[in-house]
């Protein structure tokens, strides 16, 4: 909502990323019991079946995005192009954000993502080859930040031992009740 929206912008540039509204990225949850007939599809990037969570969290690890459910096989831009944030953003349903930066302003916000996300507006990559002392500071600081949903991740993972070990339910609903429950 507008609240939580503000809320994010105003923490986020405070940071240095004015218009920021979360870090995005994708985390493989090991489904153990997986049923044979849908191994092929949710075979992960690592040995055995996993489910994707896709997540959103700030500075202090509040998720406030999750879309959980994909198989495996995909990767995090597969994962974005049938994610319902984009869908939302696509279709104009967020809050509105403006924020300026460099002199210029801007009508969206932005979420930082890793190097595999799509060259959209809606998302800030880190810089490939870093050059002098100003782009390599704003590399570095945007690396940091977008260790946010990391962490995030992380917390989840050590605090619900469901989470950390594979998923034991033969069915994604199960799975995803789970997650519903725990995000």
């Amino acid at each position: 909502n507008a609240e939580d929206a503000a809320r994010l912008l105003a923490m986020n540039k405070a940071r240095g990323f004015p218009g920021m509204l979360g870090s995005i990225d994708c985390m493989h949850w090991s489904w153990k019991n997986c049923p044979k007939a849908w191994h092929g599809q949710f075979h992960g990037q690592k040995k055995g079946s996993t489910i994707i969570l896709e997540a959103v969290a700030d500075q202090e690890t509040w998720i406030w995005h999750a879309f959980f459910g994909m198989p495996g096989s995909l990767n995090d831009i597969n994962v974005v192009n049938r994610s319902p944030l984009m869908s939302k953003i696509a279709n104009g349903e967020l809050p509105p954000v403006q924020f300026v930066a460099n002199g210029r302003t801007y009508n969206y916000g932005y979420y930082l993502a890793d190097g595999i996300y799509p060259k959209w507006q809606t998302f800030m990559k880190p810089l490939k080859k870093p050059e002098g002392k100003k782009n390599l500071d704003f590399h570095n600081a945007q690396a940091a930040a977008r260790k946010d949903v990391e962490r995030a991740f992380g917390i989840l993972q050590a605090q619900f031992a469901i989470v950390r070990g594979p998923a034991r339910y033969f069915g994604i609903k199960k799975c995803f009740g789970t997650s519903c429950t725990l995000v």
